[in-house]
């Protein structure tokens, strides 16, 4: 039986469940995984914001930019950004300045893991205090996705930086969002407090206290007995169904739905052997993930570019069938099956789906050993190319060139100076890539797109597995302040409006 949470009209501090040990690093440009983009996201402001509770690029609207416009080719944009937004713990007011800084840093690939996403920037500048230019060698499909609240585009003050130096921010985070960075303890909380300059007026919430709890039965009972006001779900049916089953609460399953890819490291034997591949993509079996998962919450895959996106292309994956994997390895010279390995996240709906792949894999001869380490350590591991099997489960800004390019051009492969996702090494689909992201006719960009998917499945750099919605549940005291439908950073925000109403 839930028990109510003690929440009078007094209530002032939000508390959330978080499926994980910690956040991470508390850089916005070097964090990249699911925890900490939630938690980070109240933090920092870009120039422009997808409007809270959606997702389609068409629903960008001003934040710490007033107003933007473009020219006629698409290469010159011009941001005029609001006058007195003011930048956390007294330092100052953010400017063009600041903007400016922000933006050369995301593209620096020692201070950002996001860099690839502004090699088409040729110049980034001030025109004055509150004007910022930014001209592109190239026009580009997503420009407003990477100047937005999220990854790269969280704009950073550079007095902050400049005096506690990269190695102190991200121990300590300056941005402009409603709420400020107040205290962090790794495997057990993080503490935000309100802004009270924030641009949009001072947050009714007062405080948010982050506790890390990566026991989905821990959390439930915290959530349940009134010890947590918003929890991160269970990633699986029963939860869902359960969950909203209980008084006073309110579930959400929502966009954008990460998708579950495992990528195949075509430098490492035997999967050099595109035959192992096409093996292993047989021996595995969407359906029967979707159905652990639940029909609810998830989707089979049907494409390297998840649904949604613009530029996603359903094609034919390669259907489970057990007899032709087995006979594609003996092909490969490999009668009495392989053994690969895979370093791995400790996450619970993440491990959930390896270990079904694993025991699907199992049937065809196919031996994965798993190594499970902390989602941070994973996170880490992987860019090393230490690891012959990634499982990655992501959302990005839903435009097919930044999903193609971050997972599959040759730009991007780990462990090279311009290393994001790559973790297969591919690079069979570099031109169609490029081309589209140059492309001003929409029909020709979106056949590009499409023939970069199937160029890309072909070649089995990575086996698409399911799409997880993100599933969240919170009391129903909490007024949001905006109708719940996505949350890109993968959490709902928390606005200067939102509010308990008992």
């Amino acid at each position: 039986m839930l028990v109510p949470a003690a929440a009078s009209a007094q209530q002032t501090t939000l508390r959330i469940g978080i499926a994980s040990a910690d956040a991470g690093v508390l850089d916005p440009h070097l964090n990249s995984t699911t925890p900490g983009r939630g938690f980070l996201q109240h933090i920092f402001s870009g120039l422009v914001r997808l409007r809270p509770g959606e997702l389609s690029p068409e629903n960008m609207e001003p934040d710490l930019a007033e107003r933007w416009e473009s020219s006629a080719d698409g290469r010159t944009w011009t941001f005029h950004l609001r006058r007195g937004a003011q930048c956390h713990h007294g330092f100052g007011e953010f400017t063009a300045e600041d903007a400016v800084f922000s933006l050369r840093r995301a593209a620096t690939r020692e201070t950002s893991a996001f860099s690839s996403d502004y090699t088409a920037f040729d110049s980034v500048e001030a025109v004055d205090s509150h004007t910022v230019r930014i001209t592109l060698k190239n026009n580009i499909p997503s420009l407003l996705g990477v100047v937005m609240n999220y990854a790269g585009g969280f704009m950073v003050c550079k007095a902050a930086v400049e005096q506690m130096g990269n190695e102190g921010f991200r121990r300590r985070p300056i941005g402009t969002g409603p709420f400020a960075f107040a205290e962090y303890v790794p495997q057990q909380f993080g503490r935000l407090t309100a802004h009270e300059g924030y641009f949009r007026g001072a947050p009714q919430i007062r405080e948010i206290m982050y506790r890390f709890v990566p026991s989905d039965a821990a959390r439930d009972l915290a959530f349940q007995s009134g010890e947590l006001d918003m929890i991160y779900g269970r990633q699986d049916q029963n939860w869902f169904t359960r969950t909203r089953a209980l008084p006073n609460v309110r579930v959400v399953a929502m966009q954008p739905a990460e998708m579950s890819v495992i990528h195949l490291n075509m430098t490492m034997p035997p999967l050099n052997d595109i035959r192992v591949r096409q093996a292993i993509a047989h021996a595995l079996n969407r359906d029967q993930v979707v159905q652990l998962r639940g029909r609810d919450t998830s989707v089979a895959a049907e494409s390297v570019v998840p649904r949604g996106y613009q530029g996603h292309a359903a094609m034919p994956l390669p259907p489970h069938d057990i007899a032709r994997a087995r006979a594609l390895l003996a092909e490969a010279g490999h009668p009495n099956g392989i053994t690969i390995r895979s370093i791995h996240t400790t996450l619970t709906g993440m491990m959930t789906v390896m270990e079904a792949a694993q025991a699907q894999l199992r049937r065809a001869g196919i031996t994965l050993e798993i190594t499970p380490v902390e989602h941070a350590t994973f996170h880490q591991q992987i860019r090393q190319n230490l690891s012959q099997v990634v499982h990655f489960q992501a959302a990005r800004f839903p435009v097919a060139d930044i999903y193609l390019t971050q997972f599959f051009h040759s730009r991007s492969i780990v462990q090279t100076p311009t290393a994001v996702t790559n973790f297969s090494h591919c690079r069979v689909a570099d031109e169609q890539i490029d081309a589209a992201r140059s492309e001003t006719d929409a029909a020709r960009r979106n056949a590009l797109w499409r023939e970069a998917q199937e160029r890309i499945v072909a070649e089995v750099c990575g086996i698409p597995i399911y799409e997880q919605l993100q599933l969240w549940a919170y009391r129903d005291s909490i007024e949001l302040g905006y109708e719940l439908r996505a949350a890109l950073n993968l959490a709902p925000p928390i606005l200067h409006t939102t509010r308990f109403t008992r």
